[in-house]
């Protein structure tokens, strides 16, 4: 059985381990964020954030993109896992970023994690993301793009920025609008969670096992002498039930509100529905940023016609105009710094955003300031 070792990003010590999963218990006792570990011919990348509920930051984020390449010229396959029963990775450090304002430092932790999420989507190798716990924000940048995606019954999955004041990153541009009819929309508005099987079924993973055979799939995976049979093991422990999808019975109701031109016209067209799912949807939306709102339905309108590259490359520029002036710091103050949960949103309704405003966050940057990925 080969030998897998942890590698330390900061230094060169290493511990020798069979290729088997990584003790999360001794992981757990470990300072290191980010754990690059390899066997002969295998790759594996696990965040050990537990107590942040792994979320990213700058120096994961390039820790992370590090292994990545060179995993991709000298490995089979890559797993990307979290540590902790309870998150793959609950996201970015947005508190940190938004504490820093529009720094060099918040520019470059966008930067570095849109540039991850472009390599990962164009990975050579076969990359595997185990999404067992919460998945949300840059964790489903660290997730979704990968050819393979794991849920389990723990995966919780949301991309809930319109909340906070600012919209669906890492991509959401790109593969929200290539969900089933209106869904992708429904989820990067209202923020929605998708819990379980439910994250399967909606497209956003590609499989299904349960979270007490992940750790039989992980050594399936590590030993499997070629990586031309990642398709077949990962075939073997996909278990979903027939149970159906939890949004089946509104699906036709997302497409129809949803086919709106613009955000006021799905608010009517939720409105004119009348159903107790309408008007719970209506009360959400209401709730979110209304900026937010408008610049999202505006961004994946766009995502619909590029490359996810393109996608990456328009969303710096967004990204970095929500640094710059947005509801992004106040609604991470309401949201996760006071918890007062009362943002104070500017402007307050959705009349009053102007297309000029809406169109300011997608406005080129100077051009040695673009990302061009």
């Amino acid at each position: 059985m080969p030998i897998q070792r942890i590698i330390f990003a900061f230094g060169h010590r290493t511990i020798p381990l069979l290729a088997n999963p990584v003790s999360t218990q001794a992981i757990r006792k470990m300072s290191v964020s980010v754990l690059a570990t390899e066997s002969s011919d295998k790759g594996m990348i696990i965040l050990n954030r537990p107590k942040a509920l792994n979320a990213i930051n700058l120096d994961m984020v390039r820790k992370i993109y590090r292994h990545l390449k060179k995993c991709e010229t000298t490995k089979s396959l890559v797993i990307i896992k979290g540590t902790g029963e309870k998150a793959f990775c609950a996201g970015g450090d947005v508190r940190a970023v938004v504490e820093s304002g529009p720094s060099e430092e918040s520019k470059s932790f966008f930067r570095e994690e849109y540039t991850t999420n472009a390599l990962i989507g164009n990975y050579t190798i076969p990359y595997i993301a185990l999404i067992d716990g919460i998945t949300m924000g840059g964790g489903v940048g660290l997730s979704v793009h990968g050819k393979y995606r794991v849920a389990t019954e723990r995966t919780l999955f949301a991309m809930p920025e319109t909340a906070i004041g600012l919209f669906p990153d890492v991509g959401g541009s790109y593969f929200l609008p290539r969900l089933q009819g209106k869904l992708g929309l429904f989820l990067g508005l209202t923020g929605v969670r998708l819990k379980g099987e439910d994250v399967f079924k909606a497209g956003i993973a590609t499989h299904y096992c349960e979270s007490a055979k992940i750790a039989e799939l992980e050594t399936a995976l590590l030993n499997c002498p070629d990586a031309d049979e990642v398709p077949e093991i990962l075939k073997k422990f996909n278990n979903p039930s027939s149970k159906p999808f939890a949004l089946q019975p509104h699906l036709d109701q997302i497409n129809k509100c949803f086919a709106g031109e613009s955000v006021e016209e799905i608010i009517e067209n939720l409105k004119s529905d009348g159903s107790e799912w309408a008007t719970k949807t209506k009360e959400v939306l209401l709730k979110m940023s209304p900026t937010s709102l408008k610049v999202t339905f505006r961004q994946l309108e766009l995502g619909a016609k590029l490359s996810l590259p393109q996608c990456l490359n328009m969303e710096y520029r967004m990204v970095v105009r929500h640094l710059e002036n947005s509801d992004f710091k106040e609604g991470v103050r309401a949201l996760l710094i006071d918890k007062d949960q009362k943002p104070q949103w500017n402007p307050k309704t959705l009349d009053a955003v102007t297309e000029e405003h809406v169109q300011s966050f997608f406005a080129k940057l100077p051009d040695t300031e673009e990302l061009k990925l």
